[in-house]
Parts: C-alpha cells; sequence; structure tokens
C-alpha cells in the first residue's frame, strides 16, 4: 500500500510481467511531466521529459539543486543526437561506436529548440545512451529524450541502489524503479568535443586512457574554478558528501597508514566514533576498537572500489561516523575518477608524501 505523497517504489525484477507494466507506467508517468527515478549502470537518475520546461524545473527544485548546475540528456540510440545536439562532429560517432551504450557523456553544440532548463543557460548540452537494459527500455517506451541528474539530494553521495533514493526522495517524486545495484557505481565520464583537444571535464567510467587510445591523440582534463558557471554536472559545487566531515589523506600506504594512526588517536581522545574508507591491504583498522570500517576493495582493483563509494559512505552516515578517514588511490584508470569523488567530497585533503 502507497501512503499519500509516497512513490510508488516498483522491484522490476519480480516477474517479467510486473517488469513490463512498470516501464509503461515509468514511460506514461514521464510523458506526463511527472519524475521517475530510474537505474543505470552508472548510479540512478531522477528522470523528466527534456522538452517539459516545467517538469526540468521540479528536478532542480527537488533536489536543492543549484540552478547553474546542468543536466545530462539520455536518448535511446546514437541517432537521436540530432534530436538535441547540433554541428555533431565526426569525433561523436566514433566514440559512439566504441563506448555507447556506456557510461560516457559527449557535451556538444545545442540545438536552439531545447530547454535552457537543460542547460542551464550554456550553449551546450551534455548526452549519452545508458547501457542499463531497464533505462534503454524505458527511453524506447518513451520515444523521447530524458533529462536526468543523480536521484539523490544535491551535496549526498549519489545513489547505486533504490533504497539510497527512497531515502532521500520518498515523497518527492511519482515513482522509483528498481533495477538492482549499479554496476560502474559512478557517473559517466564527461568528455566536451567543442575545443581541440577534447576537454575530459569529469572522469567517470571511461578512463582517459580508454578516451585517447580510440581517439588516437591526447585528451586535456579540467578543474572548475569557482567563480565559473559549470560545463557539465559535479564540477563547481561540492559533491558526493556523508554527514560527517571527511578528511582525505593522499600520498604513499605506509605513510597514509602511519598519518591515519595519528589521527585515530587524536580522534579517540576525543570520544568521536571514527570511520575509516580504505583498501583491503590497509591494516590500520586492526589497532583500533570502535572504528567504523568500511574496506572499498583492493588498491589493484580500483574499477571495484569506485563501484563500492557511495554505498560505504551512506554506510558510514548509518552506522555513525562523527568523522571519516579515506585512504587516497594513485589518479591513473579508474582510480582518476574515485579520486575526483573523493575530493569533492573531502572537507580536508591531507597530502602526506
Amino acid at each position: 500500500m502507497n501512503l499519500p505523497g509516497t512513490p510508488t517504489r516498483w522491484y522490476s525484477t519480480i516477474t517479467p510481467l510486473e517488469r513490463e507494466r512498470a516501464l509503461d507506467k515509468g514511460a506514461r508517468l514521464l510523458l506526463e511531466g511527472g519524475l521517475v527515478a530510474f537505474p543505470t549502470e552508472t548510479v540512478y537518475g531522477l528522470g523528466a521529459h527534456t522538452f517539459n520546461p516545467q517538469a526540468l524545473k521540479k528536478i532542480f527544485q527537488v533536489k536543492g539543486r543549484p540552478p547553474d548546475n546542468p543536466l545530462i540528456i539520455h536518448v535511446a540510440r546514437s541517432s537521436e543526437l540530432i534530436r538535441v545536439a547540433e554541428k555533431v562532429p565526426p569525433e561523436a560517432y566514433l566514440l559512439a561506436e566504441y563506448f555507447w551504450p556506456g557510461p560516457l557523456t559527449l557535451v556538444l553544440q545545442k540545438r536552439k529548440d531545447v530547454p535552457t532548463e537543460v542547460s542551464c543557460g550554456l550553449p551546450t548540452v551534455a548526452i549519452r545512451i545508458p547501457s542499463q537494459p531497464l533505462a534503454r527500455e524505458l527511453l524506447h517506451r518513451i520515444n523521447a529524450p530524458v533529462s536526468a541528474p543523480s536521484a539523490n539530494l544535491s551535496g549526498r553521495p549519489s545513489p547505486t541502489r533504490a533504497e539510497h533514493v527512497w531515502d532521500d526522495l520518498a515523497g518527492k517524486i511519482d515513482a522509483i524503479i528498481d533495477g538492482g545495484d549499479a554496476s560502474v557505481g559512478l557517473e559517466s565520464s564527461v568528455l566536451d568535443l567543442n575545443s581541440s583537444p577534447p576537454v575530459l571535464l569529469r572522469p567517470g567510467g571511461i578512463t582517459r586512457e580508454q578516451l585517447e587510445e580510440c581517439l588516437e591523440k591526447k585528451i586535456t582534463v579540467t578543474e572548475q574554478s569557482a567563480s565559473s558557471s559549470p560545463s557539465s554536472p559535479g564540477m563547481k559545487y561540492r559533491h558526493y558528501s556523508p554527514q560527517a566531515p571527511l578528511y582525505l589523506l593522499v600520498g604513499t600506504l605506509e605513510k597514509i597508514e602511519q598519518k591515519m594512526k595519528e589521527l585515530l588517536m587524536e580522534i579517540e581522545n576525543r570520544n568521536i566514533t571514527a570511520g575509516l574508507l580504505c583498501s583491503q591491504e590497509n591494516k590500520v583498522g586492526l589497532y583500533f576498537d570502535g572504528v567504523l570500517i568500511e574496506k572499498l576493495g583492493s588498491r589493484e582493483d580500483p574499477g571495484y572500489m569506485a563501484a563500492s563509494l557511495y554505498n560505504s559512505l551512506r554506510r558510514l552516515d548509518e552506522r555513525g561516523a562523527g568523522i571519516i578517514l579515506a585512504e587516497g588511490i594513485e589518479e591513473r584508470g579508474m582510480g582518476l575518477a574515485l579520486m575526483n569523488r573523493l575530493k569533492k567530497a573531502a572537507t580536508e585533503v591531507i597530502r602526506v608524501s
């Protein structure tokens, strides 16, 4: 039974019939101007019809999203690029052939009829094709582009499970389609093709090295300044943050462990519950009682660590961590995306080497 003001929560994996009904109803709600949370391979998205300005405005209101933080348009097939973008360069179709459907977003010149709420007044638009089967079927049913940021309250860790969406947005949106855990667990890579060389605005599920191999050229990695308008989601504002202050330690594992021990002794004396966000190789937690430990995985597999990040941050909040110490890793491959999110979540970055 659904309480008034509470979104329908569909467990779309129960039976094929219920799955079909959930997708049909989700498409109908989107066409009627509703907000529907749906799974993608990266994180859960909060979708609205791209050509419905009033629905798009509701996304910003529900999330508490800054008005200059643009949305990503999700389409079902690469042929739909021309519905929302113009002057599409050959590089876009090359990248689409290699990485779509998948966790890559391309920034292209916007068509004039795309509502300004999508791009927040910018002349560009961000577009991708998700690979998650339920997301793709939903897009096919609506037969229209869907704009969707992450389905969470702005600033909070992004949702990789339907429960995370429920915790943040129950009573504020029309429906949640539950597709299980997100497989990538970090937002898509965002590549701007409006300059030469192309610029990686946000690292994500497709690595810088993969993009350079495909394009056979070097790309630039950028950081957004605080004074400028963000050209991609996740650039300007503090994001992905747990409720507890997070301190990110950067350096060699040996130096990180040494510094963590010092800080944990200080925290212990202050009678604060400490949380530790670290790799399997980190042994610091063995020496302290009462520390809440979330192991992301092995440093040898940064992709697995990245997929565990948001759920682990939310778990530390749920378990009552008053302060979190996080272990940094090398910024290459998926490590670049993981460290991007940790830096955005951090209250302070402490360099120990």
